[in-house]
């Protein structure tokens, strides 16, 4: 399993509309092959990202998204927002090995 971390820079006097649009999102992701469940976090100190976090099958499914049309309709949305909604963005791609549910990659430790 793997985690994407979207780390998103929002400019704060469009932070409303930023959440809107997520809140109205056509979730295609969620019939994407592959996929587990994505969060998107508010920041909670100014300055901070929002972070739209998402985990995986394998990064092979992440990047099979990556490429669909549905993602690339998906984000047609942002053309939606104002120019200087996102100031930035950066993408994190983790492997879990362990967690809290102890089933990790089902290797022994």
């Amino acid at each position: 399993m793997i985690t994407v971390a979207n780390r998103i820079f929002v400019n704060p006097e469009r932070a409303a509309a930023f959440e809107e649009r997520f809140r109205r999102r056509p979730r295609r992701v969620d019939r994407q092959p592959g996929f587990i469940a994505d969060h998107v976090l508010r920041p909670t100190q100014a300055g901070d990202p929002y972070v739209v976090l998402s985990f995986w099958d394998s990064r092979a499914a992440f990047e099979a998204w990556r490429t669909s049309p549905g993602f690339k309709d998906g984000h047609k949305g942002g053309r939606t927002l104002p120019e200087d909604t996102v100031l930035s963005n950066v993408i994190e791609i983790h492997e879990v090995f362990t967690g809290s549910d102890d089933a990790g990659t089902g290797e022994e430790s």
